[in-house]
């Protein structure tokens, strides 16, 4: 139309509204920028072809009570292994062979309460702060709950120990410390974080753990988050191991729990933690209890 009636292509764009970057423009097809590498390299093995990277993800996700960790854990896991690869790499190998979890939010758990002076909780060393809970667990040969109490280690992240029951007194709390505390697992001073359940307020529990020179304190009403570190374990345990692996009986329910927490304590990967098990943070902090034993 510019030649025919004489008139200069860029006084036509004028009059249209439309730039002549635009009007020049013919798309190649193409993807932008440099082409993505096909090949990661490893330490040991050399340059390897990044399906190889995605079927060592693929093993590392089939392995048993793995759930879907994120590309940031699995990236210090193929690190660990010899390759030399970022999470930006990960995340898009992951993506296209479609190995990433959606977004799930995990739920709040029950209401809490009472009485906790720093709702967030600073650590210099482990066994400087338990938390302990109690979860329901249902058990469809006998159409009722049991009871899991967990005692955790807030440094480390580590379950120091468990009890799994059909009911939780308070004498079955009082006898989880008295095993720890006889094994020497539990020093004096430690303090006692749990939410305001009737085995946790209880007369004797209180005497037993003040006689044993433990502090004991409350979270506050409408705040899971200050009991925030075993809350989120047994929403991991939820998820991870109780929608994933089918069970009937007490007996099958506790032999999964138990295998689950000796993975959560040596394999897990915690973000928390820099992507480290609570397992190896506890081994290489332990020697902090003697010096904090020493300044008491």
């Amino acid at each position: 139309m510019a030649n025919e009636y004489q008139v200069g292509i860029h006084r036509v764009l004028e009059h249209v509204g439309l730039s002549s970057s635009s009007y020049y423009f013919h798309a190649t097809g193409g993807r932008k920028g440099r082409l993505p590498s096909k090949t990661t390299y490893h330490e040991d093995r050399g340059d390897i072809g990044n399906g190889q990277v995605v079927e060592q993800v693929r093993s590392i996700l089939s392995a048993p009570f793995q759930d879907y960790w994120g590309y940031h854990n699995i990236t210090a896991e193929l690190r660990e292994t010899g390759y030399f690869i970022n999470h930006k790499k990960v995340y898009r190998l992951m993506k296209e062979a479609r190995l990433l979890r959606p977004f799930t939010r995990l739920r709040p758990k029950n209401v809490k309460r009472k009485y906790v002076q720093f709702r967030k909780i600073e650590t210099n060393c482990p066994l400087e702060y338990v938390e302990m809970d109690i979860k329901c667990v249902w058990i469809p040969e006998k159409g009722k709950q049991a009871y899991l109490l967990t005692l955790l280690d807030v440094h480390t992240r580590k379950v120091l120990a468990y009890s799994f029951d059909w009911n939780m007194k308070q004498h079955k709390v009082i006898e989880l410390y008295a095993r720890l505390i006889d094994e020497g697992k539990l020093p004096e001073g430690t303090i006692i974080r749990s939410d305001n359940g009737s085995q946790f307020i209880a007369a004797n529990v209180r005497q037993y753990l003040e006689m044993v020179g433990m502090d004991q304190e409350f979270t506050h009403v409408a705040t899971p988050e200050e009991n925030g570190h075993v809350e989120a374990y047994h929403g991991i345990l939820k998820n991870e191991l109780f929608l994933r692996y089918e069970y009937f009986s007490f007996a099958q329910a506790k032999q999964l729990i138990d295998e689950f927490v000796q993975y959560y304590n040596n394999k897990r990967r915690h973000g928390s933690l820099k992507r480290q098990t609570p397992e190896r943070v506890w081994l290489r902090e332990k020697h902090l209890l003697e010096r904090r034993a020493k300044v008491a």
